[in-house]
């Protein structure tokens, strides 16, 4: 499909997801099917929440496994924390961190593989190693990553973030935010087509908690309906951010219950992915649900 296809076409493609080697991943089989949930494995010592924190291989391995046989479809390895303030980490370390992890995987699990990762080099590597998906907070705005992506035939998540994640939470402003993510989400998804990534390998996410405040991210949740205008499945991650201490009080380790609430919120308002620290939680939380209410 060219790069002028509909947005009807895109977001009817949408729904399969496609991914490497001839593999297909399927999101929302019916109305009332469950959102994917991607698990969060970070291969660091810094990561905001110390639970996610695996920082050798063979721990980060046993996460992945335990994550997919609680029921995640898709295992986020990272190695750069992004956590606003932090700096960016170095390509060689970043590597060194992650890439043992995603072979070890790979070598025991045909689980879908995301990989966490802004620089091109990493993205590379990692799907050389056996990932199906780059998770870009940058949106393919390095050299590079793009014609990577469309090269090795991978999905790609394309996340819109105001700022560094080293500045970002310091001033962030907005005259209309829900309307300028879509903006920058619509020329970051032209952008990956015209590198000739495919339309139905192309998920968006707004970032939450990535240059927002807590008015942001509220209106980003609440107008995931809007975003998915664009024609591609949508991708949330709020699990334990600040949007849930500040809505709740709580500090990190207290905040499964207000990220459960805002999976869910997530879920009715449209959310196909859901990227979560706590799988098994919110996949109860969200069968229940669908069970008792829906």
């Amino acid at each position: 499909m060219s790069a002028s296809a509909s947005p009807a076409a895109t977001k009817k493609a949408g729904k399969i997801l496609r991914l490497p080697h001839g593999r297909r991943l399927r999101l929302g089989r019916v109305p009332n099917d469950l959102p994917c949930i991607m698990g969060i494995v970070n291969v660091n010592r810094d990561s905001f929440f110390e639970g996610s924190r695996k920082p050798d291989p063979t721990s980060a391995v046993e996460a992945a496994l335990d994550m997919v046989r609680l029921g995640a479809e898709i295992v986020d390895f990272g190695a750069e924390s992004t956590r606003p303030g932090s700096t960016e980490l170095d390509v060689d370390e970043e590597l060194a961190r992650l890439l043992p992890a995603i072979e070890g995987f790979r070598a025991v699990s045909d689980a879908v593989i995301s990989v966490d990762t802004r620089h091109p080099e990493v993205a590379e590597a990692a799907l050389r190693a056996g990932a199906d998906i780059v998770n870009d907070i940058e949106a393919l705005a390095r050299p590079g990553m793009a014609d990577i992506v469309a090269r090795a035939e991978a999905a790609v998540v394309l996340m819109h973030m105001q700022g560094t994640p080293q500045t970002m939470q310091r001033a962030p402003s907005y005259a209309d935010c829900l309307e300028e993510v879509y903006s920058f989400l619509e020329k970051a998804t032209e952008r990956a087509l015209k590198a000739g990534i495919a339309p139905e390998a192309i998920i968006i996410d707004p970032g939450i908690g990535f240059g927002k405040l807590k008015e942001h991210n509220l209106v980003l949740l609440k107008g995931i309906d809007r975003l998915k205008n664009l024609g591609y499945p949508v991708l949330i991650g709020v699990s334990r951010k600040r949007l849930i201490g500040e809505l709740t009080g709580r500090d990190v380790p207290e905040r499964l219950a207000g990220s459960l609430g805002a999976a869910l919120a997530a879920w009715l308002n449209g959310a196909d992915i859901i990227r979560v620290h706590d799988v098994a939680p919110t996949i109860d939380t969200l069968r229940v649900f669908r069970e008792v209410v829906r």
